[in-house]
């Protein structure tokens, strides 16, 4: 197979590698909360309802849901690199698009553009398996799976900072610059990989879980607002069984499927695929809760009266605290293996959310809880992509890493839906104004904790080492294992 495009005339170091793309991770994750400060405020700023202002996140979520297993898919056939700028390109356009806004429709379409580039992690992750000597693979994907939380914890306060500061289209010009940075250092330093499969793209296939992936995450996202019981959510639900159903067939009896479900039936790769979807509704538990219990009033007796700035300081030393941990996960896969890692990682999660329940009532208190958190969730996203990568050939790496990301993506989702009908059903009135009660963040808490405890389940079914046929290791030429 022969490199794509422009390629750097002497080969990077490996840290200069992994740095360019953990750097293109932390500034996908930055989209995903740029916009969170201000969707009270949208309505005046564009001119929309509150109802259609949600669109403005709705929509990233939606695109990025699509094109993730797409874009993994086209990496293992066209080039990872390839496909790498394509996704950061995409997302400046979107935040071009987004900072010359000044209505509803041309923003949410920025929006969904910058929601493309969610395929930017698992790329850099299956990039990271083609370019990197094997002695460093598993520090350099604790790393990238750690920049999704540093991009998202830092991306409340630097948002809240510039809404405060300037106009709120500064936001989108400055994540298009960070994108332009990133496509420039990607070009310079970054090769292609030498791993291609070629082969035909299944549009069918795509078309297929295009529809079952919208009207699973419209349903989730817009459930609440629209009524979990009216027609038009039981309608969505209703088409993507369906259409999940006639997908799978399809998968698996077209000779070049966009997913091969064959490989991710695999007890390894479903279990560990399992456990992202479950730890993902654990993770996402976390930022729906803290933010509200930091801002409300302090009259309500559980609130801490803050504002959305300090809130999003507060929360910081959480998404450094990611990173931080990335090299321990790398330590104790090498010793136990990623499995055990998991597991750890979910243990300590759970220990989290416990804390939290129970302390509360201070910010020491929440930030305390909000570190223990996000040292198991940077533990647990180093060994994910470990474990998928152990278990699948080396030709499906983008598109086995885009469907692990995908299945953590529906766990967030999931968490947000019934996060949302819990703190809207438990709630209690201060000085006439309802609010969600101290019971419902002290629900959403156990439930966080109880969910990290069933990925810890099902991270202990896990098979103790890889299929036979998964790709052997680059470097030894013998096939990885996963212990512990």
């Amino acid at each position: 197979m022969t490199r794509s495009g422009p390629t750097p005339a002497h080969p990077p170091s490996p840290s200069t590698t992994v740095a360019v793309l953990a750097l293109a991770g932390i500034v996908v994750s930055l989209q995903q909360t740029i916009v969170i400060p201000l969707l009270p405020q949208f309505p005046r700023l564009i001119g929309a309802t509150q109802a259609d202002a949600a669109w403005i996140v709705t929509a990233t979520l939606l695109a990025g849901a699509v094109a993730t297993p797409v874009v993994g898919r086209l990496a293992d056939m066209v080039g990872k690199r390839r496909m790498l700028l394509l996704c950061l390109v995409v997302l400046v356009t979107g935040s071009v698009i987004g900072a010359l806004s000044q209505s509803l429709v041309p923003l949410v379409v920025g929006r969904a553009l910058q929601g493309l580039a969610a395929g930017v992690v698992p790329l850099g992750i299956s990039l990271m398996r083609d370019l990197l000597p094997a002695e460093r693979l598993g520090s350099a994907t604790a790393l990238m799976s750690a920049s999704l939380g540093v991009g998202g914890a830092l991306g409340l306060p630097i948002a809240a900072f510039v809404a405060q500061a300037w106009d709120w289209h500064m936001l989108f010009w400055g994540a298009g610059a960070l994108g332009a940075l990133t496509v420039v250092l990607v070009v310079t330093v970054v090769p292609e990989s030498p791993h291609r499969t070629g082969g035909r793209f299944d549009l069918v296939g795509a078309v297929a879980l295009s529809i079952v992936l919208v009207c699973l995450f419209l349903a989730i996202s817009k459930g609440g607002a629209w009524g979990w019981s009216s027609p038009t959510v039981l309608g969505l639900f209703g088409t993507t069984a369906v259409a999940l159903a006639g997908w799978t067939w399809w998968e698996l009896r077209t000779r070049e499927p966009l997913v091969d479900l064959r490989v991710s039936r695999r007890r390894q790769v479903a279990l560990t695929n399992a456990a992202s979807a479950v730890f993902g509704f654990s993770m996402f538990a976390m930022s729906l809760v803290f933010p509200q219990l930091l801002q409300l009033p302090v009259e309500s007796g559980y609130g801490l009266g803050r504002s959305i700035l300090v809130a999003g300081l507060v929360l910081t030393p959480a998404g450094l605290c990611m990173m931080a941990m990335s090299p321990v996960s790398a330590r104790i896969s090498a010793a136990s293996g990623p499995r055990t890692t998991l597991m750890v990682g979910a243990v300590v999660v759970a220990a989290g959310y416990v804390l939290g329940a129970v302390f509360h009532s201070e910010i020491w208190h929440l930030v305390l809880s909000s570190v223990v958190i996000s040292s198991g969730i940077g533990l647990a996203y180093g060994a994910m992509p470990s474990l998928v990568m152990a278990a699948v050939p080396r030709s499906q790496t983008a598109a086995a890493n885009g469907l692990n990301n995908l299945m953590r993506a529906v766990g967030t989702s999931a968490a947000s839906a019934v996060a949302g009908v819990l703190l809207a059903q438990l709630t209690t009135t201060v000085a006439g104004t309802e609010m969600p009660s101290e019971a419902a963040f002290v629900v959403v808490m156990i439930l966080g904790a109880a969910a990290a405890l069933v990925a810890m389940v099902i991270t202990a079914f896990i098979p103790r080492r890889p299929p036979e046929d998964a790709t052997t290791d680059p470097v030894t030429a013998t096939p990885a294992t996963v212990t512990g």
